[in-house]
């Protein structure tokens, strides 16, 4: 029999070894659960940021056409800061390019120091490199031409 000294100095104890065990187990499984949809979530956030660059450019490019009759591959006359495509845009995640010509598909992209201008364009938008948003396969670039054309590597990606 028991004494209640005995039964309280059991109960202070604290938890047993299988106690802890469980406990950690089932905080590995919740984490191994919600670290990739985390991160999955932050890089759908992220392309929200690429889609708007290019809306932008794309409305920047419609200026100068309203104005010159013809679209330009002119960083500088767009608005941007830096020398050449591709020009780094937002958080520096993603990064615009950008093919101005005579017909559809563009299939050159401007070089450094372009001041090209055609009568069509397409953008594209694509993860840097060296950024995380690299690893987004399911949505690795997004374009857009002047006859407002959306495309991306998976069609629900401008959704």
């Amino acid at each position: 029999m028991t004494t209640p000294s005995q039964h309280h100095q059991r109960a202070a104890a604290g938890f047993t070894l299988v106690e802890l065990l469980v406990t950690i187990i089932v905080a590995t499984i919740l984490i191994s659960i919600s670290v990739p949809a985390y991160q999955n979530q932050v890089r759908k956030s992220r392309r929200t940021e690429a889609k708007t660059a290019l809306l932008d450019l794309a409305a920047r490019e419609e200026r100068f056409f309203s104005t010159n009759s013809a679209y330009t591959a002119n960083v500088a006359a767009l608005g941007f800061s830096g020398a050449s495509w591709p020009v780094t845009v937002g958080s520096g995640y993603y990064q615009l390019t950008l093919c101005v010509g005579a017909t559809l598909p563009c299939s050159t992209a401007a070089a450094a120091g372009s001041t090209a201008t055609g009568a069509v364009y397409t953008l594209t938008a694509t993860p840097v490199s060296t950024s995380p948003q690299s690893k987004d396969t399911s949505c690795a670039s997004f374009t857009l031409d002047n006859t407002g054309a959306q495309s991306a590597t998976n069609a629900a990606c401008w959704q």
